[in-house]
C-alpha cells in the first residue's frame, strides 16, 4: 500500500522545508476504506468466534505439547499470547476511531445535503403559494357563467325589442328590465339582512291586567 515517493506539493499551501529522507506516501481514501472494512469485521460475531478459537488452540497446544514444540509455556504466563492480544487491541482502537470519523464526515455531508434540499423544497412551496394566490386574483376578474347568461339574456331581450318595434329600440322594455333587476336586488338584500329580535312594544295588546 505504502510506497516511498516524495509527496506532491499543493498549490494552496506554502512549500515547507524539504527533507533528505523521502517520506512514505499513501492514499488516505484507500486506507480509510481498508480501516472501515477491518472495523466492520471486528464488530461481528465471526471475529469473536475466530479469536476465541485461536486463543483456545494456542493455550491447548502449549499445554499438551512438550519439548521444543512448545513456543509459549504456561510457566511464563503465556507472554507471547498476551503480547499478540495487546498488539491487536492497540491497532484495533485507532482503526475503529478512524472508521467512526469517516462515518461522522459522511453524516455531516448528508445532513448538509438534506438541509439544502429542505431549503429548496420550502422555496418551491412558497413559489407555488404565490402562484396560487395570483391565480385566485386572476380568476376573480374572469367572467362567470351566471354573468354571461345575464348578459346574453339582456342582449336577447334587446334584439327582440328592436325587431318587434321595426328596428326602434323599446325604451319601456329596458326600463321595465332595470326596475325588475332593482327589485330583485332589494329583495336579495332584505333576505340577507338579519331580522331584529321582537321587543315588548311590538307584541299585540291582550287586554289583561295584573291582579295585584
Amino acid at each position: 500500500m505504502a510506497e516511498l515517493s516524495p509527496r506532491r506539493p499543493r498549490l494552496d499551501q506554502p512549500i515547507g522545508q524539504r527533507s533528505v529522507v523521502p517520506r512514505p506516501h499513501y492514499d488516505p481514501e484507500a486506507f480509510g476504506r481498508l480501516s472501515e472494512r477491518i472495523a466492520r469485521f471486528l464488530g461481528t460475531s465471526r471475529f469473536l468466534v475466530y479469536l476465541t478459537s485461536f486463543v483456545i488452540v494456542w493455550i491447548g497446544w502449549n499445554l499438551v505439547v512438550t519439548g521444543a514444540l512448545r513456543f509459549d509455556s504456561y510457566a511464563n504466563k503465556f507472554t507471547l499470547l498476551t503480547l499478540i492480544l495487546s498488539l491487536q487491541a492497540s491497532y484495533a482502537a485507532p482503526l475503529i476511531l478512524l472508521a467512526q470519523n469517516r462515518q461522522v464526515d459522511r453524516d455531516r455531508i448528508s445532513q448538509e445535503e438534506d438541509r439544502s434540499q429542505n431549503a429548496r423544497l420550502q422555496a418551491d412551496v412558497e413559489y407555488l403559494t404565490r402562484e396560487l394566490a395570483s391565480l385566485r386574483l386572476s380568476l376573480g376578474e374572469v367572467a362567470t357563467r351566471d354573468f354571461l347568461r345575464d348578459q346574453l339574456r339582456d342582449l336577447t331581450d334587446e334584439v327582440v325589442a328592436r325587431t318587434s318595434k321595426g328596428g326602434a329600440f323599446d325604451e319601456g322594455a329596458r326600463d321595465q328590465r332595470d326596475e325588475r333587476d332593482r327589485r330583485a336586488e332589494r329583495k336579495k338584500r332584505r333576505e340577507e339582512r338579519p331580522e331584529p329580535a321582537p321587543s315588548a312594544l311590538s307584541q299585540p295588546f291582550t287586554g289583561e291586567t295584573d291582579a295585584g
